[in-house]
């Protein structure tokens, strides 16, 4: 792929609406609105070339309760003076060859895939026009594509879409499949530091080395720009795997089952305004000064 000249922006997840979540819950919780107004999803909408002015589509594909996400995520939008938001409900690779969904994603300034089950959008959305079309604004657009929880993990080339965090580091017990494929040389996890899930990047990335692993933690995000900058967005943690100095692993000498060593890896924690450059292997901390709960401001960086 080339340099895009859109902006994907993935995100761990926050009360996350659909991801493990039953119609039943009440899943707008107090803090909820407040994290998208000050933080990630605000910074969406900064960041799309129409601003306010955007149309977005939210894909609800990946979700079990497609309706009640759709209409929270029109409202959260609303609240943030966007108007022009509809929901793409997707649930079968039928659907997604819909002539009038494909012409309104050709319309968007922004696509927003909603948390749920990664393993649905690879295996709905992969080799479908849909896709291509989305891919191609990406790299030739001023377009945004966003997702978050199971959205985040399915941009990857490659995805985790299963594996238990307590063994995640014995052979055989992390699955990794083809994603949607908006960034290469990456895999994503989310939901990451509550979850305990370490040890599943862990192993993704010493299986292919070659390859940097990013957790992305509960109101965290990233905004990544010319396919190679990452710049953390949202009050939670970010945790960066790499692999490149990796001394050395038995993983691919022991049995299925057995557990796996690793020698080397490097790990990164990354916070607000704090920069990934992914060509460089090289994190550019920033200085940031709280100002209320749970909202930061960059601090001026000294001469």
């Amino acid at each position: 792929m080339n340099t895009p000249k859109g902006k994907l922006i993935i995100i761990g997840g926050a009360v996350d609406l659909g991801t493990n979540v039953s119609a039943e819950e009440h899943i707008m919780k107090p803090d909820y609105i407040k994290f998208f107004e000050r933080g990630i999803l605000k910074r969406i909408v900064l960041e799309s070339a129409k601003q306010e002015g955007s149309k977005v589509e939210v894909i609800t594909t990946a979700s079990q309760i497609p309706e009640l996400v759709g209409q929270e995520y029109i409202k959260a939008f609303n609240q943030l003076q966007v108007t022009h938001v509809n929901v793409l409900d997707i649930r079968s690779r039928e659907d997604a060859l819909r002539p009038e969904y494909i012409e309104r994603i050709k319309q968007a300034d922004v696509v927003m895939f909603s948390g749920g089950d990664q393993l649905r959008l690879s295996s709905i959305f992969g080799g479908t026009e849909f896709l291509q079309i989305l891919k191609h604004r990406y790299c030739y657009e001023n377009f945004i594509v966003a997702g978050t929880s199971a959205g985040a993990a399915a941009a990857s080339t490659n995805m985790i879409y299963r594996g238990s965090s307590n063994e995640a580091l014995v052979k055989g017990e992390v699955q990794i499949t083809a994603g949607l494929g908006f960034i290469d040389h990456v895999i994503i996890d989310t939901h990451f530091v509550q979850r305990g899930r370490i040890g599943r990047l862990f192993y993704a990335v010493a299986s292919n080395p070659g390859i940097l692993g990013i957790g992305l933690g509960e109101d965290a995000g990233l905004l990544i720009t010319e396919g190679s900058m990452m710049e953390a967005i949202g009050s939670g943690l970010t945790i960066v795997v790499d692999g490149k100095s990796m001394v050395q692993t038995n993983i691919y000498e022991v049995e299925m089952g057995s557990p796996v060593s690793i020698e080397g890896l490097k790990v990164h924690v990354m916070s607000i305004f704090d920069r990934y450059d992914m060509n460089q292997h090289r994190l550019i901390m920033k200085k940031k000064v709280k100002v209320e709960d749970g909202v930061y401001l960059q601090a001026p960086d000294k001469d």
